[in-house]
């Protein structure tokens, strides 16, 4: 999970999701804040119906009848009495009193007293969290309302306890809501992150085998301008290796009809010990451009991947070693093929069990297969081994550690080279160790193709 969010893809997925959530509760927050201050302009405006129906009635009832007509019309929310005629009116506007004046026009004077009942500040207390802004608190206040006879009655207009009715939220329509934007953010990501994989494991085969085939130049435009410009890349890197190859092959070729003259007259040469020189640097001469040719064959070859059983191959290679009287040894399997050029792959084992034999006397391969899927063939011999600083500059052409350098034993440098590029262009690598109890230890690396 946590290389999910490591990628390109999960990265997208995160932004989708809490950006759409985040823009979901904030409608909800407006939404609910709209929908308080409807209610709460929905309450004033029946709470200034019912004050206006309880001012015409008591208006069209006499006085006489007032007070007990109150006690059967007072209602929660809404209460009126008459007031005494010592009671002092202190004129006071609000937005109540001015909806008020507006129903009933100038025949009603009525005005707001500044003494707000008590039971306000209780009413409008929140009992629990909110979701949305603050809410807007309907009309609580006490009125004075002088009739056309000139009584006067106080209203009480008192707003319903806790201002708004509670928000319930059932937990599966949040869980539903929160499922359907993951898997919008799901599929957006993936459609967006499919075209890069694509083009990324397009670069990986790319460099295992450069014949594959094109990308489709499909999709949006941009990706069919990438898909355009890297097919256009593999064509000319395609280019270059080929007339590189060909460029070797034209030089082998030529170079093989002198070399086989000058061979031939060597052999008219009377002095045997420098018949033997010539002979010697002669063989070094080809076998060099032979080794030349290879490695650009490694690099560019046209031999198709299919199916190989790796223990067989292994087998077979080992088998043909010791029939040619190197001192080689099998031991291990790994009970899985890989997809994999028979010929190259050959020659990149025989290289390591070669140099293997040559520098070390012997070769003892042991492989086995990893918890994920990758066979690790190991080639240890008995030699002394190279300096660990230059365990990595031996993968170079050409290069040769000094005690390689004789006639006898010093190769071309070109074998570890080869057998790399190999390797790579199966999905694999090789690398090199000493191994404690002496000797060097050649780890060769292939992953399982499904």
């Amino acid at each position: 999970m946590k290389g999910f969010f490591h990628s390109m893809a999960g990265r997208v997925f995160l932004i989708l999701v809490l950006g759409i959530v985040a823009s979901a509760c904030l409608t909800l927050w407006l939404a609910f804040g709209e929908r308080q201050r409807a209610i709460g302009q929905f309450r004033d405006m029946h709470a200034v119906d019912r004050s206006e129906q309880l001012i015409l009635a008591l208006d069209a009832i006499p006085a006489a009848n007032r007070n007990d007509y109150l006690k059967k019309a007072n209602r929660p929310g809404l209460r009126g009495e008459q007031m005494q005629a010592n009671e002092s009116d202190q004129i006071l506007g609000t937005e109540f009193t001015d909806a008020m004046n507006a129903r009933l026009g100038s025949a009603y004077r009525i005005t707001a007293s500044p003494n707000i009942p008590p039971q306000c500040a209780a009413r409008h207390e929140p009992i629990a969290p909110r979701l949305g802004p603050p809410p807007r608190h309907s009309a609580c206040e006490t009125i004075h309302v002088i009739l056309h006879d000139g009584s006067r009655i106080r209203i009480t207009v008192l707003s319903p306890r806790n201002g708004m009715p509670p928000q319930h939220f059932d937990p599966l329509t949040i869980a539903l809501f929160l499922l359907s934007i993951g898997v919008l953010a799901f599929v957006v990501a993936r459609m967006t992150m499919h075209p890069l994989k694509q083009m990324a494991q397009a670069a990986r085969d790319l460099g295992n085998d450069i014949h594959r085939p094109p990308l489709m130049e499909k999709g949006a435009s941009e990706i069919r301008q990438a898909s355009a410009a890297f097919n256009a890349m593999q064509a000319r890197i395609r280019q270059y290796i080929q007339q590189r190859t060909q460029m070797l092959a034209a030089i082998t070729h030529d170079l093989q009809t002198p070399l086989t003259r000058l061979r031939l007259r060597l052999e008219k040469v009377a002095d045997p010990e420098l018949q033997e020189k010539l002979i010697g640097d002669l063989s070094a001469m080809q076998n060099m451009v032979r080794e030349g040719l290879d490695l650009a064959r490694s690099m560019d070859s046209a031999e198709p991947m299919q199916p190989l059983n790796l223990d067989s191959l292994l087998d077979s290679v080992c088998t043909d070693a010791a029939d040619a009287g190197q001192d080689v040894t099998l031991s291990g399997e790994t009970e899985m093929s890989v997809s994999a050029r028979p010929t190259s792959l050959r020659r990149c084992l025989v290289n390591l069990i070669d140099n293997a034999v040559k520098y070390g006397n012997f070769a003892r391969v042991t492989v086995e297969r990893s918890d994920n899927n990758t066979a690790l063939i190991r080639i240890r011999d008995n030699g002394p081994g190279i300096a660990v600083d230059e365990l990595s500059k031996v993968f170079e052409p050409f290069y040769r550690i000094e005690t390689s350098r004789s006639r006898d034993s010093g190769g071309t440098g070109l074998g570890l080279t080869i057998a790399r590029n190999i390797a790579e262009q199966h999905g694999g690598n090789v690398t090199l160790a000493n191994h404690p109890e002496g000797g060097l230890e050649v780890c060769l690396t292939l992953p399982r193709k499904q």
